[in-house]
């Protein structure tokens, strides 16, 4: 709450007191006395004061700490401060006490007083000297901040005593008394508020704006097809045509199971005893294994080695010497069994069965056959690998080009289990194939480094054309095929070309200016199709002179 202090000086009589309040702007009036204000030391002076500040819609305080003074106010009901931070409080006295003179001052002995009768008031009456109190005053509330302000006990039997005279005033009326705290914590919110304005404003208008100009240019699409290099590792370098590349591998075994549909008897052999026999000047070793036939066909092998002596003299002629050894039928069977007479062996040798044979059993039972095994690896041939593929592509996790082309099965040897010519309980055989798939890719930044290299190349003026878009979102690669240790494939894409704009010229160009004379400046630019202006925030309308706040965004239209 803003207030007027008014400060009295020693010599000011009370017209001039009720000038100094008539002059102040506020509708709180503070007085400050000197120690001895004549003027301020009559009751009658003091009521006239607040009736005048009353009719002119102004209310007084008194700051002084003097207890005469203190206690006049309080017949005048004019609420006292100690100072002019403090709280205004009507004084609680039990009675106005004139001393011997020394600091209340009868106003009816000063001039001033004679002429207090005579000061016109804005509702056209004049106080009375003898009046106690003034029906203005007594009719009158005080609030300050609105609160009421009670009068003491004391205090408003002193009042009551000097308003005999008007008896037909009401005593419930309060007076309001200023509030100086209140009007400080209002002071300080105001100030405050006034900072945060400050503070909004500057952000609002210095650090806010911003301004994004976006510029659609024309642009020409112009096609790419190259035959590159996969580099691997290498380093992209197009004027060697290569491409760095990426390759993803999986290797595993492939399983399949197929039907075995050989036959065999797998049942136990017959055995016998033969008695070897051969000319030889030496001693003649018959290896394991060696097979004899019998007259009947049926054959038998040698289960170990044996050295058959050297020939020894026989009138007239030499005599063959022979070696006993345990033989084995060749296959299973029952035929095997019984088996007697001579066998024909190998280098001339030749047996005699000590006994029959005996032991052979017929067992006839499933084997993979070498038809089998070939007809499974046909089949696993056949299999599709699309999972195989799909699995290795969704493994390029960031965001390579993948080479579908590019993807190679490598199979190893094939092995049965049970093996050929063996039996199969089950009547049923697995195929086992190491298998190895590999796929490549290019990485988008690899490709695109590559593109726009190619493109700047083809440009019919580097200082006056861009290369606006390699094109590598629709670019694609294919025609894989490897030539020895080299791998090659084919690149396509559409890139755009357009005008060469600079764009820290283009910042200078729109500083400080409006949406439609930016429009204006930039459509002016040869290749420039259309421009449009984003502002950050609605009150913004220019964009900031301050280029670092400018933003340029180009767009291109193909013709």
């Amino acid at each position: 709450m803003n207030k007027d202090v008014i400060y009295i000086d020693v010599d000011d009589d009370v017209t001039a007191i009720i000038g100094k309040i008539k002059s102040a702007k506020e509708k709180i009036v503070a007085l400050v006395p000197p120690k001895r204000a004549g003027a301020l030391q009559s009751a009658v002076n003091l009521r006239l004061l607040e009736r005048m500040a009353k009719t002119d819609k102004k209310q007084l305080v008194l700051i002084t700490n003097n207890q005469a003074l203190i206690g006049l106010a309080a017949n005048a009901k004019i609420p006292v401060a100690k100072n002019l931070q403090s709280k205004p409080e009507l004084a609680e006295v039990p009675a106005l006490i004139v001393d011997d003179g020394d600091d209340i001052i009868d106003g009816a002995d000063l001039p001033v007083g004679d002429h207090a009768a005579t000061v016109k008031v804005k509702d056209g009456t004049k106080p009375a000297a003898d009046d106690s109190r003034s029906e203005a005053i007594d009719a009158t509330d005080l609030n300050i901040d609105g609160e009421d302000v009670a009068v003491g006990a004391a205090a408003a039997a002193t009042a009551r005593r000097g308003a005999a005279k008007t008896a037909g005033v009401k005593g419930k009326n309060r007076p309001k008394i200023p509030n100086f705290d209140t009007f400080r914590k209002k002071l300080f919110l105001g100030i405050g508020g006034g900072i945060a304005l400050v503070a909004l404003l500057i952000w609002m208008f210095v650090f806010a704006p911003a301004a994004t100009v976006i510029i659609t240019a024309r642009t020409t699409p112009t096609p790419v097809s190259a035959s590159i290099k996969l580099g691997g590792t290498a380093a992209t370098n197009y004027q060697q045509g290569i491409v760095s590349s990426v390759s993803k591998q999986d290797k595993k075994d492939v399983t399949l199971e197929f039907a075995a549909t050989g036959q065999k008897d797998v049942g136990s052999k017959a055995t016998g005893t033969l008695k070897v026999s051969r000319l030889t000047q030496s001693d003649y070793t018959l290896p394991a294994g060696s097979g004899f036939t019998t007259t009947t066909g049926l054959v038998f092998n040698t289960d170990k080695d044996v050295i058959i002596p050297a020939s020894q003299p026989c009138f007239p002629s030499y005599c063959a010497q022979s070696a006993t050894v345990t033989v084995t039928a060749a296959e299973s069977g029952t035929n095997y069994n019984g088996a007697t007479g001579t066998a024909t062996g190998p280098s001339g040798t030749t047996g005699t069965f000590q006994g029959p044979t005996a032991g052979g059993t017929s067992k006839i039972a499933k084997v993979v056959s070498a038809d089998d095994l070939e007809r499974a690896k046909g089949d696993l041939l056949g299999k599709s690998t699309d999972d195989e593929k799909k699995a290795l592509i969704k493994s390029f996790t960031n965001g390579e080009i993948v080479i579908d082309s590019s993807f190679t099965v490598v199979r190893g040897d094939a092995t049965s289990n049970p093996a050929v010519n063996q039996e199969a309980p089950t009547g049923k055989a697995t195929l086992t194939v190491p298998t190895t798939y590999t796929i490549q890719a290019i990485a988008k930044a690899d490709l695109d480094s590559y593109l726009k290299a190619y493109l700047n190349a083809k440009l019919d003026n580097a200082n006056s054309q861009k290369v606006y878009s390699t094109g590598i979102d629709g670019a694609t690669v294919g025609n894989f095929k490897q030539d020895g240790d080299t791998l090659l494939a084919t690149v396509n894409a559409t890139g755009s070309v357009g005008p060469k704009i600079d764009e820290a010229a283009v910042k200078d160009q729109v500083k400080g200016k409006r949406y439609g004379e930016v429009q204006q400046s930039l459509e002016a630019i040869d290749g420039v199709q259309e421009v449009d202006v984003q502002f950050s925030y609605f009150w913004v309308r220019t964009v900031p002179n301050n280029t670092s706040k400018i933003n340029i965004e180009f767009k291109v239209k193909d013709e």
